[in-house]
């Protein structure tokens, strides 16, 4: 049992070292001792046994330092013992030697095998564990990031209109109460989806989310925002499709909050073809020079190169530049779930 612990397994180089050699001496002594050639074929065998396991365990579990020495001296005890019991020449003993060197590398590539499947497996738990790390950094930056820029936007209206009009700033706070709700909301999500204790997650927020986040970013102290969809789009996309376009217009809203605080204006459009979905988010330049949100750290986020993979990965594209004057605009096409018949074109405002 003692062997089963990996501090043991480690450890299994320097006896195999010592059992070959031991197995060497007695093969190189045979012709002294006396002992007759089946006796020695049996002894052999069962010498043979035990070097061959010690031999894949070796190749399995210890360090490459270890095993450099140790393997090769016991592939060589395992193979020369029948050299000194058969008659005949060179050829007929170098036949014997080669026939029992076979079993040695099959008991080394054993456990090169072993040795490797145990690296990929514990490459497929590194790679899952990077993979909960990022997604986890993904909802934290998608949504909680979200809503706690929208307290800070609250909470500074709640400063400036608090002296002459109260009843805005108790309106601010009730905002700023259900902002940090919904981030407490996402950090529920996020822990319960690193539990992993097989229960249902909560679903991520959809399509019929999008007018609750328009309206709540377009409150007083925000700006104008509006949100164009058709009613039935829901049925063209899937649900990851969904999710993902919720993100982005998170995404785009959390990022007028942050470097655009001066907008006037955000249009939240969503169409529709044959084959794609398109969503796309504008905001103008505003009229006041207005700071945007203070950050700490390296400027810049993981969002938009985050979601463009994230959207890629589901098919579709996302492009974010410059829009009119001094405007941005965010684009993204995901491919419909289902064929639809193309929404008409409407004229622009």
């Amino acid at each position: 049992m003692a062997l089963a612990r990996p501090a043991h397994r480690t450890r299994l180089a320097r006896p195999l070292a010592l059992c070959a050699l031991l197995s060497l001496a007695l093969t190189a002594g045979h012709p002294l001792t006396g002992v007759s050639a089946p006796a020695r074929a049996w002894w052999s065998l069962v010498e043979a046994v035990p070097l061959l396991l010690l031999i894949a365990a070796v190749t399995r579990w210890s360090p490459p330092r270890a095993r450099r020495a140790a393997v090769p001296l016991a592939c060589l005890a395992v193979a020369v013992w029948p050299a000194v019991l058969i008659g005949g020449g060179p050829v007929e003993r170098a036949g014997a030697v080669v026939f029992w060197l076979l079993p040695a590398l099959v008991a080394t590539a054993f456990g090169v095998h072993q040795r490797r499947l145990a690296r990929r497996r514990a490459d497929a738990v590194a790679a899952a564990r990077r993979d909960q790390r990022l997604q986890l950094s993904r909802d934290l930056h998608d949504f909680v990031a979200h809503d706690i820029s929208g307290i800070v936007v609250q909470a500074q209206a709640a400063r400036f209109v608090a002296a002459h009009d109260p009843g805005q700033a108790a309106l601010a706070l009730e905002r700023i109460e259900k902002a940090g709700l919904n981030a407490l909301a996402a950090m529920d999500r996020t822990v319960a989806m690193l539990h992993d204790d097989g229960t249902t997650a909560q679903p991520l927020p959809g399509l019929d989310r999008l007018p609750a986040l328009v309206v709540d970013f377009a409150s007083p102290g925000g700006a104008r925002a509006r949100l164009r969809m058709p009613p039935d789009l829901a049925a063209a996309l899937s649900r990851e499709a969904g999710a993902a376009v919720y993100r982005v217009v998170v995404e785009a809203l959390t990022n007028v909050r942050r470097h655009a605080p001066a907008a006037t204006r955000v249009d939240v459009r969503l169409t529709r073809t044959a084959t794609t979905v398109r969503l796309r988010v504008t905001n103008d330049r505003g009229r006041t020079a207005l700071a945007p949100l203070p950050r700490r750290g390296t400027p810049g986020g993981l969002g938009v190169p985050a979601l463009t993979e994230h959207v890629r990965a589901l098919g579709g594209t996302l492009y974010a530049g410059p829009h009119g004057t001094g405007g941005w605009a965010l684009t993204a096409d995901f491919p419909a779930a289902v064929r639809v018949p193309a929404e008409p074109p409407r004229p622009s405002p």
